[in-house]
């Protein structure tokens, strides 16, 4: 991992920071968005507040997503962003991002994919850690506003 991408740590040699692990899926998403780890990276530690936690997140392509949405969630589509929480206390769990579907969006909504992809990584990183905005419309403005404020931290528009 290059230095810029380490968690800071205290003098003790203790991370401060989220650790996040990104697994390449589909080498496109490289190509069409060169520093993509360095973005992801950035976006979950913003949605985690920096605490020492870890957690995975796998770019992936429609297919490998669209596999996933019709065996976990019985929706036979891709989608853009799907979370799998471990229940553990320091490692969050997984978020899988499909490419296609991600840069679509971002056109649709007149967002740069940068911005969409940063947004779609903590509103994951948010579900990780037991948000939901499924269960009620008091928990989906809240999750909404939580990620605003993260967002804006990131200089990122509101998304909404």
């Amino acid at each position: 991992m290059p230095a810029a991408d380490k968690p800071p740590r205290l003098r003790s040699g203790r991370r401060l920071a989220t650790s996040v692990d990104v697994v390449l899926l589909d080498a496109a998403w490289a190509k069409a968005l060169p520093g993509v780890e360095r973005l992801v990276r950035k976006a979950a530690r913003a949605a985690t507040s920096n605490r020492k936690r870890t957690l995975t997140i796998a770019l992936a392509d429609d297919r490998r997503v669209r596999a996933l949405n019709a065996r976990d969630r019985k929706k036979d589509k891709p989608t853009n962003v799907l979370s799998y929480p471990s229940g553990e206390r320091d490692f969050l769990g997984d978020v899988v991002l499909a490419r296609q579907t991600v840069w679509r969006e971002a056109k649709s909504q007149g967002k740069t994919p940068a911005d969409h992809l940063s947004h779609l990584v903590v509103h994951g990183t948010l579900h990780l850690m037991g948000y939901d905005h499924e269960t009620s419309e008091a928990d989906a403005e809240r999750m909404e506003a939580l990620e605003r404020r993260i967002l804006a931290k990131l200089g990122i528009a509101d998304p909404y």
